[in-house]
Parts: structure tokens; sequence; C-alpha cells
């Protein structure tokens, strides 16, 4: 075990030319980042997860219910042992064969049998309610940090001049107010980790285990090797645009829509404007370029830039499904009077993914495209591969 330990914080991976893990001891003039400091965030993580529970059922709760946002749960399906037994051992989503078998056997014309595997499957899929107290904990969580990031963020050189992240690294001392921010930040994001396995499901379910891990992964590098004053950077910037969808959610679920369309366009200007504009142009010139030019690059360096590199292939995804969408909106307004404001339902639901579809044969009443999700969220530390205002089925 002490020669895999040693093996894994090799200095020679982890920090510059000529710096050892011993350089960076504590000292009573100046406190470095250690690597035992980051397991405070587990029970932190689990303190966090806590207060959501408490928080959505004594503050979101009463919140959606003055909103007139009820619980009451999608219609449910008539009992029927046969194709709960197809359910529930063999596939929620019964191809044509199978349909036409199971209608010959119970005597039930096809369409009936899709209907109630789709009202099989929604029964499954939570409230309302839940996902309105769901949003408003994000919501509130992504404004404090976001605040908090903005005010202490504005008190340091780094932010107006870059290159400050790099002078005399890794001899950086680290303070109070920055150790706090990170710890939270990492332990938000373990929290999310673990109940992304409890919570509403999402078809985008791999792509944001794989965000989470590569945010964690991100927070854990950056501490670790010291470089805290770019990685503060890096989440305040990414934090920017979370609360503005979880508020479209929230305005959504309560049917307000023209407040749900503002913050969703106002969500989409945020997002493309610090991913695919500050974020590369500022953070990745930093960490790439400037870095190099002063300290140069060593393993670990490399390690990092690679995952910020990742982090920035998923903000180019979710920025082409919000761009799709616009345009979408564009094109379908230029009909009749387009209001600059009105994203239709059918596009928002492009962009909130969903734990289900709806079937791809539905009543001819609907007026919406069969195959948009419609129900669940979606994002970007975030949830953003269907739209906040989708209507809820």
């Amino acid at each position: 075990m002490a020669g895999i330990l040693a093996w894994f914080w090799n200095e020679r991976f982890w920090l510059p030319h000529n710096v050892t893990w011993a350089d960076l001891k504590n000292t009573e003039e100046a406190t470095f980042p250690q690597a035992e400091d980051l397991y405070l965030a587990f029970p932190l993580a689990f303190f966090i997860f806590m207060v959501r529970l408490v928080f959505e059922r004594f503050i979101a709760k009463p919140c959606a219910l003055g909103l007139n946002i009820q619980a009451n749960g999608p219609q449910k399906a008539q009992p029927n042992a046969i194709l709960e037994k197809v359910f529930t051992a063999i596939t929620k989503h019964p191809d044509e064969k199978r349909l036409e078998g199971l209608s010959k056997q119970l005597d039930w014309d096809v369409r009936s049998i899709q209907r109630w595997f789709r009202q099989r499957r929604n029964q499954e899929k939570p409230s309302t309610l839940t996902r309105f107290c769901e949003s408003m904990w994000r919501f509130t969580f992504y404004l404090y940090v976001f605040t908090y990031g903005v005010r202490f963020l504005k008190k340091t050189p780094w932010l107006w001049n870059t290159k400050q992240c790099w002078y005399n690294y890794p001899y950086q001392p680290l303070t109070p107010d920055l150790h706090y921010y990170y710890i939270l930040e990492l332990s938000f994001y373990w929290s999310l980790m673990f109940s992304q396995f409890t919570d509403i499901k999402r078809k985008d379910f791999v792509i944001m285990f794989l965000h989470h891990l590569a945010t964690i992964s991100l927070i854990t590098f950056s501490y670790v090797n010291n470089m805290a004053r770019v990685g503060t950077l890096v989440m305040c910037l990414h934090d920017a645009a979370d609360a503005l969808l979880e508020a479209a959610k929230m305005a959504n679920y309560a049917k307000f829509q023209k407040l749900c369309d503002l913050m969703f366009v106002m969500f989409a200007i945020v997002f493309i404007t610090t991913r695919l504009g500050i974020f590369p142009l500022w953070v990745l010139n930093t960490t790439l370029f400037e870095s190099w030019e002063i300290v140069g690059p060593y393993p670990s360096w490399w390690v990092f830039n690679l995952l910020l590199l990742l982090i920035q292939v998923l903000n180019c995804f979710w920025s082409y499904l919000i761009i799709k969408i616009a345009c979408k909106a564009i094109s379908k307004g230029k009909a009749g009077k387009w209001n600059p404001l009105h994203v239709s339902k059918d596009d928002r639901s492009d962009i909130e993914s969903s734990s289900d579809e709806e079937d791809s044969v539905l009543p001819a009443k609907n007026p919406h495209n069969p195959t948009t999700n419609t129900n669940g969220t979606s994002g970007t530390n975030g949830y953003l591969t269907g739209g906040p205002c989708a209507e809820e089925h």
C-alpha cells in the first residue's frame, strides 16, 4: 500500500519541476491546500443532502402549494396481470409484434395497449410538485454559491488579470474564503453524484454522470496541486446560468408562461455567452497558454487541461441543443406574428429530457410532436437536454 501511495502521489506528476510536497507543507506564515482537506467534502455532502430534504419539505413544498401546484400524479393504468408482467419483466416499450400478440391474447385493440403502457410508464414519473421542489432547491443553492463566488472573486487580483493565477505558482497561500468556496462546491457535486441515482430519472443520465465526474475530478485536481485560483474562475463561470434554468422550470411548473419564456431566453443568452465565449477565450486561454509561458507544462497540467477541454465539449453539445431550439422557434414564428420571447412548448421540450418518452402513436388531437420529450429536467450542473418550459403530460 505504501508503494501504491508513493506512486500515486509522485511529485513529478502532480507538481512542477523542482517542487516537492515538503515545499507545500503548512507553516505559521502560510497555509497551502492539503489533499486530506478533501475528506471533509463527504460528511458535508451528506449534510447538504439532508438540508435539501428539509428544504424541499418545509420551504419548497409550502411555496408550491401556495402557487396551486398539486401533488397529484399521472393517471394510473388499470390493473392487468399480463401487461404488468410484460412491463416489469420484459419491456416497457413493446414493439409492434409484441403489441399484436398482446392484442390477440387480451382481446384489446393495439391503441388501448399502447395507452396502458404509456400510463404505466407515467406512473413512475414524479409529480409536478416533486419537480418544483427539486428545481427550487437547485435554484436556491446555485443562486447562493454564484453570489458568493462573485463577491469573493471581485476582491481578488486574478479576476482582473488572469496571469496572477500563475505568478509565484504553486507557492500561493490558501485563504479561508477560497477553502470554503472549494469545499462547498466539491461537497455539492458529490451530493449530486449520489442523489442522481434517487432523483428524477433522465435520458441524459450517462452524460450528467460524466459531467459530475469530470467536475469532481477538476475540483480535486486543481485543489491538490494548488491551481485553486483558476479553479475559482471555472466554478463561478459555470454557475452563472444554472439559477436561471431552474427559475425557468419553476415558472413553468407554476404555469407562469411569460416568465418562463423570459427566464429561458435569459438562460440561453447567459449560457452561450459564458460557455462558448468567456470560458474558452478567458479561462482556457490562461490555463493553456499563459500557464505554459509562466510555469510550463508538467503531467498533471496536461490532465487538468484535458478535463477542462472535456467540459468544453459538453458545453458545446448543450449549446448546440439550445441554438437548435432557438432556430426552430424563430422559423415557426415566421409563419405568423412572432413574439421573440415565446419559445413554443414543442421546441422547449427538445431541451428537457425525461424519464420516459410518449409513445410514437398518440391521439390525433395532441398537437405536439409525439417523439418529443416533455417530462423531467436536464442540465448543466446543470441540466440541459430538454427545455425547462416543456409542457408536462
